[in-house]
């Protein structure tokens, strides 16, 4: 059995894949080809807001989260604001259509037979 810091921390770390790799899918998708490092800087961020506030309702998770992550993909990539804001928004909806569609997964596969 694991001990509950090794739960938390890989779970942090799956976090951290799971926005790095939605990061490097919005940043492709908008701006053509970026380096995969910059995608897990940006990672980095929501994991980290999600962890720290998830005392708090969604609400204010996603708005600081969005917040977070417009300014880490400035910094990340050198964006111009406006540019920012459409890969942010783009990794916003990467990471819901992703997240809903694993959510749903594992939801249909807890209800297969044993």
């Amino acid at each position: 059995m694991a001990t509950p810091i090794v739960a938390l921390v890989g779970t942090f770390l799956l976090a951290v894949l799971f926005y790095g790799v939605t990061a490097h899918i919005a940043a492709r998708y908008v701006l053509g080809d970026v380096p995969l490092s910059r995608a897990f800087a940006v990672g980095l961020v929501p994991a980290i807001i999600s962890f720290a506030l998830q005392a708090y309702g969604p609400a204010v998770v996603i708005a600081l989260s969005g917040a977070a992550d417009l300014f880490a993909i400035k910094a990340a990539y050198r964006l111009k604001y406006r540019t920012t804001a459409v890969v942010t928004l783009t990794h916003y909806t990467v990471s819901a259509l992703v997240g809903i569609t694993i959510f749903n997964l594992v939801r249909l596969l807890a209800t297969a037979p044993t």
